[in-house]
Protein backbone atom coordinates (compact mmCIF):
# COMPACT_ATOMS: atom_id res chain seq x y z
CA UNK A 1 0.00 0.00 0.00
CA UNK A 2 1.47 3.35 -0.74
CA UNK A 3 0.80 6.72 0.31
CA UNK A 4 2.00 9.62 -1.64
CA UNK A 5 2.01 13.75 -0.39
CA UNK A 6 2.50 16.07 -2.63
CA UNK A 7 2.84 20.01 -2.14
CA UNK A 8 3.40 23.08 -4.33
CA UNK A 9 3.95 25.86 -2.17
CA UNK A 10 7.27 27.11 -2.38
CA UNK A 11 10.16 26.40 -1.11
CA UNK A 12 8.26 22.53 -1.86
CA UNK A 13 11.49 20.50 -0.54
CA UNK A 14 10.64 21.89 3.05
CA UNK A 15 7.72 19.03 3.39
CA UNK A 16 10.85 17.08 4.32
CA UNK A 17 11.68 19.41 7.23
CA UNK A 18 7.71 19.00 8.11
CA UNK A 19 8.69 14.60 8.18
CA UNK A 20 11.60 14.69 9.79
CA UNK A 21 12.64 12.65 6.53
CA UNK A 22 15.65 13.63 4.15
CA UNK A 23 14.51 13.69 0.41
CA UNK A 24 18.14 12.57 -0.99
CA UNK A 25 17.79 9.38 1.33
CA UNK A 26 15.51 6.13 0.74
CA UNK A 27 14.96 5.32 4.79
CA UNK A 28 13.40 2.18 5.60
CA UNK A 29 11.60 1.30 9.08
CA UNK A 30 10.56 -2.41 10.88
CA UNK A 31 7.64 -2.71 11.66
CA UNK A 32 5.84 -5.49 13.95
CA UNK A 33 4.20 -6.55 10.29
CA UNK A 34 6.34 -5.41 7.72
CA UNK A 35 8.75 -2.58 6.52
CA UNK A 36 8.03 0.86 5.86
CA UNK A 37 9.97 2.57 3.39
CA UNK A 38 10.02 6.55 2.85
CA UNK A 39 11.23 8.11 -0.60
CA UNK A 40 10.89 11.23 -2.52
CA UNK A 41 10.19 10.45 -6.58
CA UNK A 42 10.44 14.29 -6.75
CA UNK A 43 12.06 17.06 -4.18
CA UNK A 44 12.30 20.73 -5.62
CA UNK A 45 11.44 24.30 -4.74
CA UNK A 46 8.75 23.86 -7.04
CA UNK A 47 6.70 20.74 -6.01
CA UNK A 48 7.72 17.65 -3.42
CA UNK A 49 6.48 14.74 -3.19
CA UNK A 50 6.82 12.39 0.00
CA UNK A 51 5.97 8.62 0.06
CA UNK A 52 5.04 6.03 2.31
CA UNK A 53 5.63 2.56 1.28
CA UNK A 54 4.28 -0.62 3.07
CA UNK A 55 5.56 -3.74 2.61
CA UNK A 56 3.33 -6.20 4.55
CA UNK A 57 4.60 -9.65 5.52
CA UNK A 58 2.17 -11.77 5.69
CA UNK A 59 3.99 -14.64 7.46
CA UNK A 60 5.39 -12.32 10.36
CA UNK A 61 1.69 -10.32 10.77
CA UNK A 62 0.48 -13.41 12.20
CA UNK A 63 3.22 -15.23 13.88
CA UNK A 64 2.16 -16.28 17.58
CA UNK A 65 -1.37 -15.62 16.86
CA UNK A 66 -4.15 -17.45 18.40
CA UNK A 67 -4.70 -20.59 15.65
CA UNK A 68 -8.20 -21.51 16.22
CA UNK A 69 -10.72 -23.75 14.44
CA UNK A 70 -11.02 -22.12 10.74
CA UNK A 71 -9.19 -19.38 11.05
CA UNK A 72 -6.17 -20.10 9.64
CA UNK A 73 -6.74 -19.77 5.55
CA UNK A 74 -7.59 -16.11 6.54
CA UNK A 75 -4.25 -15.21 7.89
CA UNK A 76 -2.90 -15.72 4.40
CA UNK A 77 -5.91 -15.34 2.05
CA UNK A 78 -7.17 -12.10 1.98
CA UNK A 79 -6.54 -8.59 1.48
CA UNK A 80 -4.17 -7.05 4.21
CA UNK A 81 -0.68 -6.56 2.50
CA UNK A 82 -2.37 -5.04 -0.59
CA UNK A 83 -4.48 -2.36 0.23
CA UNK A 84 -4.61 0.74 3.10
CA UNK A 85 -6.10 -0.23 6.29
CA UNK A 86 -5.29 -0.17 10.72
CA UNK A 87 -1.49 -1.21 8.93
CA UNK A 88 -1.42 2.14 7.94
CA UNK A 89 -2.68 4.24 10.71
CA UNK A 90 0.10 2.36 12.43
CA UNK A 91 2.79 3.22 10.10
CA UNK A 92 1.78 6.92 9.82
CA UNK A 93 1.63 6.64 13.99
CA UNK A 94 5.32 5.42 14.26
CA UNK A 95 7.02 6.37 11.21
CA UNK A 96 5.62 9.84 10.77
CA UNK A 97 4.66 10.54 14.24
CA UNK A 98 6.61 13.96 15.02
CA UNK A 99 4.83 15.10 11.57
CA UNK A 100 1.44 14.29 12.96
CA UNK A 101 1.96 15.87 16.55
CA UNK A 102 2.91 19.05 14.63
CA UNK A 103 6.70 18.88 16.06
CA UNK A 104 9.17 20.26 13.45
CA UNK A 105 12.43 21.62 15.10
CA UNK A 106 13.65 23.25 12.11
CA UNK A 107 10.95 24.89 10.83
CA UNK A 108 8.25 25.65 14.02
CA UNK A 109 6.40 27.99 11.95
CA UNK A 110 5.77 25.89 8.73
CA UNK A 111 4.32 22.98 11.27
CA UNK A 112 1.37 25.69 12.42
CA UNK A 113 1.34 26.70 8.70
CA UNK A 114 -2.03 26.07 6.26
CA UNK A 115 -0.38 24.51 3.01
CA UNK A 116 -1.67 23.52 -0.25
CA UNK A 117 -1.42 19.39 0.11
CA UNK A 118 -2.46 16.36 -2.06
CA UNK A 119 -2.48 13.18 -0.79
CA UNK A 120 -3.07 9.92 -2.84
CA UNK A 121 -3.91 6.45 -1.22
CA UNK A 122 -3.34 3.11 -3.38
CA UNK A 123 -5.45 1.10 -2.74
CA UNK A 124 -7.98 2.21 -0.39
CA UNK A 125 -11.11 -0.51 0.44
CA UNK A 126 -13.94 2.10 1.20
CA UNK A 127 -16.86 -0.17 2.65
CA UNK A 128 -19.48 1.92 1.54
CA UNK A 129 -18.80 3.46 -1.80
CA UNK A 130 -17.19 6.34 -3.60
CA UNK A 131 -20.23 8.43 -1.72
CA UNK A 132 -19.06 7.44 1.72
CA UNK A 133 -15.47 8.80 0.63
CA UNK A 134 -17.00 12.36 -0.22
CA UNK A 135 -19.20 12.58 2.97
CA UNK A 136 -15.86 12.11 5.52
CA UNK A 137 -13.86 13.85 3.13
CA UNK A 138 -15.07 16.62 1.84
CA UNK A 139 -16.63 18.39 5.54
CA UNK A 140 -13.62 18.60 6.40
CA UNK A 141 -12.45 20.85 3.18
CA UNK A 142 -11.06 18.55 0.83
CA UNK A 143 -11.50 17.66 -2.64
CA UNK A 144 -11.95 14.14 -3.40
CA UNK A 145 -11.14 12.36 -6.40
CA UNK A 146 -11.60 8.73 -6.46
CA UNK A 147 -10.79 6.12 -8.85
CA UNK A 148 -12.66 2.60 -8.82
CA UNK A 149 -11.69 -0.60 -10.11
CA UNK A 150 -13.89 -3.75 -11.56
CA UNK A 151 -13.54 -6.92 -9.40
CA UNK A 152 -12.73 -8.84 -11.91
CA UNK A 153 -11.61 -6.95 -15.93
CA UNK A 154 -12.54 -9.80 -17.92
CA UNK A 155 -16.11 -9.91 -16.12
CA UNK A 156 -17.24 -6.57 -15.96
CA UNK A 157 -21.05 -7.41 -15.58
CA UNK A 158 -19.56 -8.41 -12.20
CA UNK A 159 -19.37 -4.97 -11.21
CA UNK A 160 -17.23 -2.51 -9.31
CA UNK A 161 -14.99 -3.86 -6.21
CA UNK A 162 -14.86 -2.08 -3.11
CA UNK A 163 -11.21 -0.54 -4.07
CA UNK A 164 -10.31 2.66 -4.96
CA UNK A 165 -7.45 5.19 -5.45
CA UNK A 166 -8.39 8.09 -3.73
CA UNK A 167 -6.38 11.44 -4.13
CA UNK A 168 -7.60 14.23 -1.64
CA UNK A 169 -6.65 17.90 -1.81
CA UNK A 170 -7.22 20.96 0.69
CA UNK A 171 -5.08 23.45 2.21
CA UNK A 172 -4.50 22.11 5.72
CA UNK A 173 -1.59 22.16 8.03
CA UNK A 174 0.18 18.53 7.34
CA UNK A 175 -0.48 17.40 11.18
CA UNK A 176 -4.19 18.10 10.24
CA UNK A 177 -4.08 16.13 7.17
CA UNK A 178 -2.16 12.88 8.32
CA UNK A 179 -4.47 12.92 11.63
CA UNK A 180 -7.62 12.72 9.68
CA UNK A 181 -5.96 9.79 7.65
CA UNK A 182 -4.79 8.39 10.60
CA UNK A 183 -8.53 8.18 12.02
CA UNK A 184 -10.60 7.82 8.74
CA UNK A 185 -8.40 4.84 7.18
CA UNK A 186 -9.49 2.38 9.09
CA UNK A 187 -13.26 3.39 9.19
CA UNK A 188 -13.57 3.39 5.49
CA UNK A 189 -11.75 -0.23 5.67
CA UNK A 190 -14.52 -0.82 8.51
CA UNK A 191 -11.83 -3.40 10.02
CA UNK A 192 -9.29 -3.27 12.16
CA UNK A 193 -6.05 -5.81 12.95
CA UNK A 194 -6.29 -5.53 16.67
CA UNK A 195 -8.04 -5.53 19.90
CA UNK A 196 -10.61 -2.37 19.86
CA UNK A 197 -10.70 -1.31 23.71
CA UNK A 198 -11.13 1.82 26.43
CA UNK A 199 -7.16 2.99 25.61
CA UNK A 200 -8.76 3.18 21.59
CA UNK A 201 -11.79 5.25 22.74
CA UNK A 202 -9.17 7.45 24.16
CA UNK A 203 -6.90 7.49 21.32
CA UNK A 204 -10.14 8.24 19.04
CA UNK A 205 -11.12 11.15 21.45
CA UNK A 206 -7.75 12.83 21.29
CA UNK A 207 -7.30 12.36 17.18
CA UNK A 208 -10.44 13.97 16.98
CA UNK A 209 -10.39 16.60 19.03
CA UNK A 210 -11.45 19.88 17.46
CA UNK A 211 -12.80 18.33 14.36
CA UNK A 212 -14.85 15.44 14.91
CA UNK A 213 -17.26 16.66 17.34
CA UNK A 214 -18.63 18.82 14.60
CA UNK A 215 -18.49 16.12 11.78
CA UNK A 216 -21.58 15.35 10.65
CA UNK A 217 -21.31 11.47 10.00
CA UNK A 218 -19.48 11.28 13.50
CA UNK A 219 -21.49 8.70 14.83
CA UNK A 220 -20.91 6.81 11.98
CA UNK A 221 -16.86 7.40 12.33
CA UNK A 222 -17.15 6.63 15.91
CA UNK A 223 -18.95 3.50 15.19
CA UNK A 224 -16.47 2.36 12.87
CA UNK A 225 -13.72 3.20 14.40
CA UNK A 226 -14.56 1.51 17.31
CA UNK A 227 -15.10 -1.82 15.16
CA UNK A 228 -19.40 -1.24 16.47
CA UNK A 229 -18.25 -1.82 20.47
CA UNK A 230 -21.93 -0.66 21.48
CA UNK A 231 -20.33 0.38 25.00
CA UNK A 232 -17.38 2.26 23.48
CA UNK A 233 -19.38 3.75 20.80
CA UNK A 234 -22.19 5.67 23.25
CA UNK A 235 -19.53 6.79 25.29
CA UNK A 236 -17.65 8.41 22.79
CA UNK A 237 -20.65 9.53 21.18
CA UNK A 238 -21.30 10.96 25.20
CA UNK A 239 -18.21 12.70 25.36
CA UNK A 240 -18.34 14.34 21.71
CA UNK A 241 -21.68 15.95 22.26
CA UNK A 242 -24.06 17.72 25.12
CA UNK A 243 -25.98 14.72 26.68
CA UNK A 244 -29.06 17.09 26.49
CA UNK A 245 -27.93 16.34 22.10
CA UNK A 246 -27.56 12.58 22.51
CA UNK A 247 -30.60 12.52 24.39
CA UNK A 248 -32.73 14.24 21.88
CA UNK A 249 -31.44 12.24 19.01
CA UNK A 250 -34.56 10.43 17.80
CA UNK A 251 -34.97 6.88 16.79
CA UNK A 252 -35.63 7.90 13.47
CA UNK A 253 -31.87 9.37 13.11
CA UNK A 254 -30.60 6.95 14.48
CA UNK A 255 -32.30 4.34 12.27
CA UNK A 256 -31.17 6.77 9.10
CA UNK A 257 -27.54 6.34 10.36
CA UNK A 258 -28.08 2.39 10.47
CA UNK A 259 -30.73 1.42 8.72
CA UNK A 260 -30.76 -2.04 10.42
CA UNK A 261 -32.10 -0.94 13.23
CA UNK A 262 -34.89 -0.23 11.54
CA UNK A 263 -35.32 -4.24 11.32
CA UNK A 264 -33.87 -4.66 15.40
CA UNK A 265 -36.21 -2.41 17.08
CA UNK A 266 -39.41 -4.60 15.39
CA UNK A 267 -37.34 -7.66 16.07
CA UNK A 268 -37.82 -8.49 12.39
CA UNK A 269 -34.60 -10.35 12.96
CA UNK A 270 -36.06 -12.86 15.50
CA UNK A 271 -39.54 -13.49 13.12
CA UNK A 272 -37.57 -13.96 10.14
CA UNK A 273 -35.38 -16.91 12.36
CA UNK A 274 -38.62 -18.08 13.20
CA UNK A 275 -40.18 -18.47 10.65
CA UNK A 276 -37.09 -20.00 8.82
CA UNK A 277 -36.71 -22.46 11.90
CA UNK A 278 -40.68 -23.57 11.41
CA UNK A 279 -40.21 -24.11 7.34
CA UNK A 280 -37.13 -26.18 8.35
CA UNK A 281 -38.79 -28.08 10.94
CA UNK A 282 -42.16 -28.82 9.46
CA UNK A 283 -39.51 -30.40 6.00
CA UNK A 284 -38.71 -33.20 8.58
CA UNK A 285 -34.98 -32.44 7.62
CA UNK A 286 -32.73 -34.16 10.03
CA UNK A 287 -29.57 -32.54 8.17
CA UNK A 288 -29.55 -29.34 7.46
CA UNK A 289 -27.05 -25.92 6.21
CA UNK A 290 -26.83 -22.68 7.09
CA UNK A 291 -25.91 -21.13 4.01
CA UNK A 292 -24.20 -17.17 5.10
CA UNK A 293 -24.41 -18.34 8.91
CA UNK A 294 -22.84 -15.22 9.60
CA UNK A 295 -22.25 -14.87 13.31
CA UNK A 296 -24.49 -18.02 14.19
CA UNK A 297 -27.62 -16.21 15.05
CA UNK A 298 -30.04 -19.43 13.49
CA UNK A 299 -27.18 -22.21 14.19
CA UNK A 300 -27.72 -21.69 17.95
CA UNK A 301 -31.93 -22.01 17.50
CA UNK A 302 -31.02 -25.06 15.11
CA UNK A 303 -28.84 -26.70 18.27
CA UNK A 304 -31.46 -26.39 20.27
CA UNK A 305 -34.00 -28.62 18.45
CA UNK A 306 -33.02 -32.39 19.04
CA UNK A 307 -35.13 -32.82 15.20
CA UNK A 308 -31.57 -31.40 13.60
CA UNK A 309 -28.43 -34.16 14.04
CA UNK A 310 -25.98 -32.66 11.85
CA UNK A 311 -25.84 -28.82 11.40
CA UNK A 312 -23.48 -27.28 9.17
CA UNK A 313 -23.08 -23.45 9.40
CA UNK A 314 -20.39 -22.63 6.09
CA UNK A 315 -19.44 -18.54 5.32
CA UNK A 316 -17.54 -17.03 3.18
CA UNK A 317 -15.94 -14.32 6.21
CA UNK A 318 -13.54 -15.87 8.69
CA UNK A 319 -14.20 -13.28 10.87
CA UNK A 320 -17.77 -14.15 10.88
CA UNK A 321 -16.98 -17.66 11.56
CA UNK A 322 -14.85 -17.14 14.54
CA UNK A 323 -17.37 -14.76 15.97
CA UNK A 324 -20.28 -17.78 15.29
CA UNK A 325 -17.54 -19.91 17.32
CA UNK A 326 -17.70 -17.77 20.36
CA UNK A 327 -21.28 -17.49 20.12
CA UNK A 328 -21.68 -20.47 20.00
CA UNK A 329 -19.10 -21.61 22.72
CA UNK A 330 -18.46 -24.65 20.29
CA UNK A 331 -15.72 -25.42 23.25
CA UNK A 332 -17.99 -25.72 26.14
CA UNK A 333 -20.50 -27.44 24.56
CA UNK A 334 -21.04 -31.38 26.35
CA UNK A 335 -19.54 -34.11 22.97
CA UNK A 336 -22.33 -35.01 22.26
CA UNK A 337 -23.34 -31.31 21.21
CA UNK A 338 -20.79 -30.12 19.22
CA UNK A 339 -20.29 -33.09 17.52
CA UNK A 340 -24.08 -31.93 15.71
CA UNK A 341 -21.87 -29.12 14.19
CA UNK A 342 -19.50 -27.81 11.61
CA UNK A 343 -18.29 -24.72 10.50
CA UNK A 344 -16.84 -24.08 6.98
CA UNK A 345 -15.20 -21.55 5.50
CA UNK A 346 -16.46 -21.31 1.66
CA UNK A 347 -18.13 -19.07 -1.04
CA UNK A 348 -21.87 -20.20 -2.00
CA UNK A 349 -20.91 -19.24 -6.05
CA UNK A 350 -18.85 -22.40 -6.58
CA UNK A 351 -19.41 -26.29 -5.94
CA UNK A 352 -18.13 -27.61 -2.93
CA UNK A 353 -18.82 -31.11 -2.12
CA UNK A 354 -18.64 -31.25 1.52
CA UNK A 355 -22.71 -29.61 1.28
CA UNK A 356 -24.32 -32.15 -1.16
CA UNK A 357 -25.90 -34.90 0.88
CA UNK A 358 -27.89 -32.59 3.12
CA UNK A 359 -31.99 -32.60 3.84
CA UNK A 360 -32.35 -29.06 3.97
CA UNK A 361 -30.76 -25.75 3.40
CA UNK A 362 -31.71 -22.30 4.74
CA UNK A 363 -30.01 -19.08 3.15
CA UNK A 364 -31.02 -16.22 5.09
CA UNK A 365 -30.67 -12.70 3.92
CA UNK A 366 -27.59 -13.54 1.61
CA UNK A 367 -28.60 -13.20 -2.16
CA UNK A 368 -28.81 -9.43 -2.06
CA UNK A 369 -25.45 -9.63 -0.91
CA UNK A 370 -24.75 -10.62 -4.35
CA UNK A 371 -24.28 -8.91 -7.12
CA UNK A 372 -26.97 -9.90 -9.74
CA UNK A 373 -24.46 -11.68 -12.38
CA UNK A 374 -23.07 -14.24 -9.66
CA UNK A 375 -26.81 -15.06 -8.88
CA UNK A 376 -26.71 -18.03 -11.63
CA UNK A 377 -23.55 -18.85 -9.82
CA UNK A 378 -25.14 -19.19 -6.78
CA UNK A 379 -28.50 -21.25 -8.35
CA UNK A 380 -26.00 -23.89 -9.95
CA UNK A 381 -23.81 -24.68 -6.22
CA UNK A 382 -27.20 -24.65 -3.92
CA UNK A 383 -30.30 -26.04 -6.42
CA UNK A 384 -28.10 -28.25 -9.08
CA UNK A 385 -25.24 -29.68 -7.25
CA UNK A 386 -25.49 -29.62 -3.47
CA UNK A 387 -29.86 -29.75 -3.93
CA UNK A 388 -30.91 -30.39 -0.85
CA UNK A 389 -34.52 -31.53 -0.42
CA UNK A 390 -35.91 -28.42 1.13
CA UNK A 391 -34.08 -24.94 1.03
CA UNK A 392 -35.57 -22.27 2.50
CA UNK A 393 -34.52 -18.35 1.12
CA UNK A 394 -34.97 -15.19 2.70
CA UNK A 395 -34.65 -11.57 1.24
CA UNK A 396 -36.00 -8.00 1.74
CA UNK A 397 -39.29 -7.04 0.18
CA UNK A 398 -38.52 -3.78 -1.18
CA UNK A 399 -42.22 -2.34 -1.45
CA UNK A 400 -42.05 -2.40 2.14
CA UNK A 401 -39.18 0.05 2.28
CA UNK A 402 -41.39 3.44 2.23
CA UNK A 403 -43.52 2.48 5.10
CA UNK A 404 -40.08 3.15 7.25
CA UNK A 405 -40.24 6.70 7.64
CA UNK A 406 -36.36 6.95 8.59
CA UNK A 407 -35.04 4.93 5.16
CA UNK A 408 -34.58 7.56 2.71
CA UNK A 409 -36.25 6.95 -0.83
CA UNK A 410 -34.11 4.93 -3.01
CA UNK A 411 -32.51 3.45 -0.29
CA UNK A 412 -31.31 -0.19 0.48
CA UNK A 413 -31.67 -1.53 4.09
CA UNK A 414 -28.14 -2.47 4.15
CA UNK A 415 -24.90 -0.68 2.91
CA UNK A 416 -23.95 -3.99 0.94
CA UNK A 417 -27.25 -4.85 -0.53
CA UNK A 418 -26.45 -5.07 -4.49
CA UNK A 419 -29.90 -4.81 -4.74
CA UNK A 420 -33.64 -5.20 -2.94
CA UNK A 421 -36.70 -6.89 -4.92
CA UNK A 422 -40.46 -6.29 -5.12
CA UNK A 423 -42.33 -9.57 -4.79
CA UNK A 424 -43.31 -10.15 -8.15
CA UNK A 425 -39.17 -9.95 -8.89
CA UNK A 426 -38.38 -12.18 -5.96
CA UNK A 427 -41.06 -14.51 -7.30
CA UNK A 428 -40.57 -14.36 -10.94
CA UNK A 429 -36.72 -15.52 -9.92
CA UNK A 430 -37.77 -18.22 -7.58
CA UNK A 431 -39.96 -19.77 -9.91
CA UNK A 432 -37.50 -19.98 -12.59
CA UNK A 433 -35.34 -21.25 -10.60
CA UNK A 434 -37.99 -24.09 -9.58
CA UNK A 435 -38.67 -25.10 -13.04
CA UNK A 436 -34.82 -25.02 -13.86
CA UNK A 437 -33.76 -27.25 -11.37
CA UNK A 438 -37.32 -29.62 -10.75
CA UNK A 439 -38.14 -27.59 -7.17
CA UNK A 440 -42.01 -26.39 -6.24
CA UNK A 441 -41.71 -23.47 -4.28
CA UNK A 442 -44.30 -22.09 -1.74
CA UNK A 443 -43.91 -18.15 -0.83
CA UNK A 444 -44.73 -17.26 3.27
CA UNK A 445 -44.71 -13.69 4.16
CA UNK A 446 -42.23 -12.82 7.58
CA UNK A 447 -42.88 -9.48 9.45
CA UNK A 448 -45.69 -7.20 10.02
CA UNK A 449 -47.87 -7.53 6.56
CA UNK A 450 -49.38 -4.36 4.98
CA UNK A 451 -52.59 -4.58 2.69
CA UNK A 452 -51.07 -2.85 -0.37
CA UNK A 453 -46.94 -3.46 0.28
CA UNK A 454 -46.79 -6.83 2.33
CA UNK A 455 -44.62 -8.49 4.65
CA UNK A 456 -40.66 -6.54 5.24
CA UNK A 457 -39.17 -10.03 4.21
CA UNK A 458 -40.16 -12.28 1.89
CA UNK A 459 -39.78 -16.02 1.73
CA UNK A 460 -39.62 -18.99 -0.57
CA UNK A 461 -39.40 -22.41 0.91
CA UNK A 462 -38.02 -24.59 -2.30
CA UNK A 463 -38.87 -28.46 -2.18
CA UNK A 464 -38.53 -31.33 -4.34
Amino acid sequence: MLLSITTEHPPASDLGYLLHKHPDRLQSFDLSFGKAHVFYPEADADRCTACLLLDIDPVGMVRGKNRSQGDLLAHYVNDRPYVASSFLSVAISQVLGSAMAGRCKDRPELAETSLPLAARIDVLPVRGGERFLHELFEPLGYTVEAEGYPLDEQFPAWGDSPYYSVTIRGTTTLSQLLTHLYVLVPVFDNEKHYFVGEAELEKLLAKGDGWLAAHPAKEQITRRYLRHRYGLYRQALSRLIDVEELQASSEEQDAAADPETVERTESLNDQRHGAVLAALKASGARSVLDLGCGEGKLLRQLLQEKQFEQIVGIDVSIRSLEMAQKRLKLDRLPRHQAERLKLLHGSLIYRDRRLEGYDAAAVVEVIEHLDPPRLSALERAVFEFARPKTVVITTPNQEYNILWESLPAGQFRHADHRFEWTRAEFQAWAERVAQSFGYTVRYLPVGPEDEKHGSPTQMGVFQL
